[in-house]
C-alpha cells in the first residue's frame, strides 16, 4: 500500500477526547498491551498528531504519529501498528517468520506466500483470516512487515502450506517508514531457532529469474548459518542497514534531480497562453504516467488515457484543453513525447485508433517528476477509496453483410456498390422493395415470390435454373444473406465503430498436455474483444493460485495467448462471462471444463 509516495491532506494535533477513543480502539484491537503500554503509546501530555493521507491508489488512510514517527495507521476503521511500534512491542501481534532474502521482495510490494514461511518447533501462530499479523526473519524477531492473514492457521496447515499467507500492507523501508525518522530494525534475540523448513525460497510472488536469485541468496544465507547465533543476528541486521543506506542514497539523488527539474520549470508570468497550456499538458502527462497508468492497462487507447488519466491530474482551477496548445491534437503531442523524449511508444493497433503500447518507466524525467502540492484527487476517487481506473465494457457486436459482385444487380437501384456494408434489416428492406417494385409477389399465394432473371442469376444455383420458379420470403432473404460477404462491427463505448470482414473470431479456450500428464489451459484472441491478455493472466494467477504466462501467437503480429497451469476452463469461463460479460456464443471451448468428480 505504501510502496509509492502518498499525499498528505491534513496534519493536526489530537484532542484529549480523541486520545481516549484511540486508546480504547488500540486496547480492543491488541488485548496483549497493558495499561502502561497504552499510556506510553498514546500519552496524555506529549504531542500526538493525526495525519490524513491518500495512498497512491486513492485509499484514505489516517496516521497517528508521535515525535514525527507514525505509530499506527487506520484503514477502513481497522487500526494497524507500524514497524516503529512493533520494534518496541514485537509480541503485540502474531508473527510469521521467513528468510532474509524474502524481505527484499516484500519491500517491493509482494505478499508473503506460505511456502516461504519458516515454521518453528512451536508451530504456526494462531490467527484467523483477516487478523493483523507481522513478519520477521529467522535471525531477528524485530518485525519488518505488517499485514493481514490471508487464511486461518488451521487452513494454512490443511492446505499443505501452499497459497498466500499474509496480505502485506506496510513494510520496513516503504514510504510510511520513510515518513518517520528512518531508523533501522533493532536486534531482538530469537528464543527458538529450531525450524522446520525444506529450504525452498518461493515464499513471494516473483517472475522468472527472480526465483533463481532467491535460491542463490538462500544458499549464501545457509552457508553463514553454521556460525554462532549472534553472528547470524548481526549479519541479518547489517544487511537490512545496508539496504536502508542504499535507499537513502538513491532518495538523496532523486531529490537533487527533482530540485533541478523544478528549477527548470520555474518560469515567469510572461509566457503566452499557448506556452502555459503546453506546460500544463506536459505536467498532466507525467503526472498520469507516474501515479495513474498501470502496466497492466497497456495497450491503452490514447483517448481513454487523456479522458480518464490526464484530465484527473489537472490542478484545481485549471482546465486541460489540447486545442489551445501548440500541438492542437493529442496524436501530435504523443508523437512528440515518443520521438523527442522517448517516454511512450504509440501504435495503431486498429484502423484509425492509436494506443499507448509501452511506457519507459525508468525515464529520468518521469522518475524525477514531483506531484504538484495544489493537486487533489477527484472526489469520486476518494469516495470510492480506489484509483480512477478504466472499467472494461464489452463491445457491442453487430453482424453485417457486404455487397458482392454477383449481387450488385440486385442492389443497383439503391445505389449500393460492391463492398457496401449493410445490416440484415437493411438487406431485408431493400429486397422487399425490389420485389414489390418489380411486381414479383405471387398472384394467388402472397407468401411466395416469383423468380425473375436477376433473382435467378443472383440467388439460384445452375442446377436450379430450370426447376425453381418461386421462393418463399424467408428462403429469399436467407439465400441473399448467404451470398453476401460476412462482416461485423465492433462498437466500444466512447469510441468510433470498427468494421471488419469475416465472422467474429471467438475467444478460443483449449486444454493441452505438457510433459507427463500435465495439462495447461490456453486462451487466445482476447485482443479481438479489447481485453488485455496481461490483465487476464494476472487475475487468473491470483484466482486459481497457479502459474500463468504469456506467449506470442505464431504468425500473428501483436497477439498474445495466455497459458495457465492445469485445466482452468471453468474459472476462465466464469471470468469472461461474469466479469467481462462476453456473450457465451463468442467463447469457444467452454465444454472442455473438467467433469464433476474427475481430477483437473
Amino acid at each position: 500500500m505504501f510502496t509509492k509516495a502518498f499525499r498528505v491532506k491534513s496534519n493536526t494535533v489530537m484532542k484529549g477526547s480523541d486520545r481516549r477513543k484511540l486508546r480504547s480502539d488500540i486496547s480492543a484491537a491488541f488485548p496483549s498491551l497493558s495499561a502502561d503500554d497504552l499510556n506510553e503509546l498514546v500519552p496524555n501530555k506529549e504531542e500526538l498528531n493525526v495525519v490524513k493521507i491518500y495512498a497512491h491508489k486513492g485509499d484514505a488512510v489516517t496516521l497517528y504519529s508521535i515525535h514525527k514517527n507514525p505509530m499506527f495507521f487506520q484503514l477502513e476503521k481497522q487500526v494497524y501498528p507500524t514497524v516503529y511500534t512493533l520494534w518496541r512491542y514485537p509480541d503485540m501481534v502474531p508473527s510469521f517468520t521467513t528468510w532474509a532474502p524474502v524481505v527484499q521482495k516484500l519491500i517491493g510490494g509482494a505478499d508473503l506466500m506460505l511456502p516461504g514461511v519458516v515454521v518453528s518447533s512451536a508451530g504456526l501462530p494462531v490467527v484467523n483470516k483477516g487478523d493483523c499479523c507481522a513478519i520477521n526473519i529467522v535471525s531477528n524477531r524485530a518485525p519488518v512487515a505488517v499485514g493481514t492473514a490471508a487464511m486461518s492457521s488451521s487452513d494454512m496447515r490443511s492446505s499443505g502450506m501452499k497459497g498466500k499467507g499474509v496480505n502485506v500492507l506496510h513494510t520496513y523501508m516503504d514510504q510510511l517508514w520513510a515518513f518517520g525518522d528512518k531508523t533501522v530494525p533493532p536486534i531482538v534475540s530469537v528464543t527458538d531457532t529450531s525450524v522446520q523448513a525444506d529450504g525452498e525460497m518461493d515464499g513471494v510472488e516473483c517472475g522468472e529469474g527472480e526465483e533463481e536469485e532467491l535460491m542463490k541468496n538462500e544458499g549464501e544465507e545457509s552457508e553463514g548459518w553454521d556460525g554462532s547465533e549472534m553472528a547470524a543476528v548481526q549479519s541479518s541486521c547489517q544487511s537490512l542497514q545496508d539496504l536502508s543506506l542504499g535507499k537513502q542514497e538513491k532518495e538523496e539523488e532523486t531529490e537533487e534531480a527533482e530540485q533541478e527539474v523544478q528549477g527548470e520549470e520555474e518560469v515567469d508570468d510572461s509566457r503566452s497562453p499557448q506556452e502555459q497550456m503546453d506546460s500544463l499538458l506536459y505536467q498532466c502527462f507525467l503526472h498520469a504516467l507516474k501515479i495513474k497508468l498501470k502496466k497492466s492497462e497497456l495497450p491503452l487507447l490514447t483517448g481513454t488515457f487523456l479522458r480518464k488519466h490526464m484530465a484527473s491530474c489537472c490542478p484545481k482551477g485549471k482546465h486541460l484543453d489540447i486545442k489551445k496548445s501548440s500541438y492542437k491534437k493529442l496524436s501530435k503531442f504523443l508523437q512528440t513525447m515518443q520521438k523527442e523524449r522517448s517516454l511512450v511508444r504509440v501504435k495503431e493497433l486498429s484502423k484509425g485508433v492509436d494506443s499507448i503500447v509501452e511506457v519507459d518507466w525508468m525515464n529520468s524525467e518521469l522518475r524525477s517528476f514531483r506531484i504538484p502540492d495544489d493537486w487533489e484527487p477527484p472526489e469520486e476517487c476518494v469516495e470510492q477509496g480506489e484509483s480512477c481506473e478504466v472499467v472494461y465494457h464489452p463491445p457491442e457486436i453487430t453482424p453485417l453483410y457486404g455487397v458482392t459482385a454477383r449481387l450488385q444487380p440486385l442492389f443497383q437501384d439503391t445505389h449500393q456498390k460492391k463492398g457496401a456494408v449493410l445490416q440484415a434489416s437493411e438487406v431485408r428492406t431493400i429486397i422487399t422493395e425490389y420485389v414489390k417494385r418489380n411486381e414479383l409477389v405471387h398472384e394467388t399465394n402472397k407468401s411466395y415470390v416469383k423468380i425473375n432473371p436477376v433473382l435467378c442469376d443472383c440467388l439460384l444455383e445452375k442446377s436450379e435454373y430450370q426447376e425453381v420458379e418461386v421462393l418463399k420470403w424467408d428462403d429469399l432473404f436467407s439465400r441473399t444473406l448467404s451470398k453476401m460477404q460476412a462482416c461485423h462491427q465492433l462498437l466500444f463505448p466512447g469510441h468510433a465503430p470498427v468494421v471488419k470482414k469475416g465472422q467474429v473470431e471467438p475467444i478460443d479456450i483449449t486444454v493441452a498436455s505438457r510433459g507427463s500428464n500435465k495439462k495447461v489451459t490456453i486462451i487466445k484472441n482476447l485482443e479481438g474483444f479489447g481485453i488485455d491478455p496481461a490483465v487476464v493472466a494476472d487475475i487468473l494467477q491470483h484466482r486459481v493460485q497457479a502459474s500463468s504466462v504469456l506467449h506470442d501467437v505464431p504468425g500473428a503480429k501483436d497477439r498474445q495467448l495466455v497459458q495457465v497451469q492445469g485445466n482452468q476452463v471453468q474459472h476462465v469461463g466464469r471470468l469472461l462471462l461474469e466479469q467481462y460479460q462476453i456473450p457465451r456464443k463468442y467463447i469457444q471451448g467452454l465444454d472442455k471444463a473438467p467433469k464433476a468428480g474427475k481430477k483437473k
